[in-house]
């Protein structure tokens, strides 16, 4: 449920896929966990049965063979208990891999949100550098224009004197 939590959370669309994935690869795995421990478990009430009605059929033989068949239950339940055991521990391996998902899901979450932050950060001084850029670029046609009209401006102004120093009657 946290996994899910978590995979809700996500900005990123594949990331939530992913985390989402993992989540139904989970309960997946926890069904399948549970349906064999169901299975193991009516296998184990069947055998008893039968020994039951085995017995129950066979009865009335002697004490010797209600021994040997008390025996032979304690000795199948001892076997159901093993396998019980067995698939418990199988389950905690899965509880514990799941864990272990789950946090380096945590911990690849937090590293890229931790990136994806320092990614704003920069991409606002990108663009401030952009504006910056952009003004400077407004100035140096602005200063290129003012240069041109000044010199066109000087040129005028000599050839004016120029005229009316040699060519005073025009």
């Amino acid at each position: 449920k946290e996994l899910e939590q978590m995979a809700k959370e996500q900005d990123k669309e594949s990331e939530k896929q992913a985390l989402l994935r993992e989540v139904e690869n989970h309960k997946k795995q926890m069904l399948s966990n549970q349906t064999a421990w169901r299975k193991a478990n009516l296998a184990c009430k069947i055998a008893i049965d039968n020994s039951e009605k085995d017995q129950l059929l066979q009865g009335r033989d002697s004490l010797r063979q209600r021994k040997t068949t008390k025996e032979s239950l304690a000795e199948s339940a001892g076997n159901i208990t093993e396998s019980l055991m067995g698939i418990s521990r199988m389950m905690s391996q899965q509880v514990q891999q799941s864990e272990e998902t789950v946090q380096t899901l945590a911990n690849s979450s937090r590293t890229i949100l931790e990136a994806n932050e320092e990614f704003k950060s920069m991409s606002g001084t990108i663009q401030l550098g952009r504006k910056l850029i952009t003004k400077y670029n407004r100035r140096e046609l602005t200063d290129k224009l003012l240069i041109f009209l000044a010199l066109a401006l000087f040129l005028a102004t000599v050839l004016y004197i120029l005229k009316k120093r040699l060519f005073p009657f025009l």
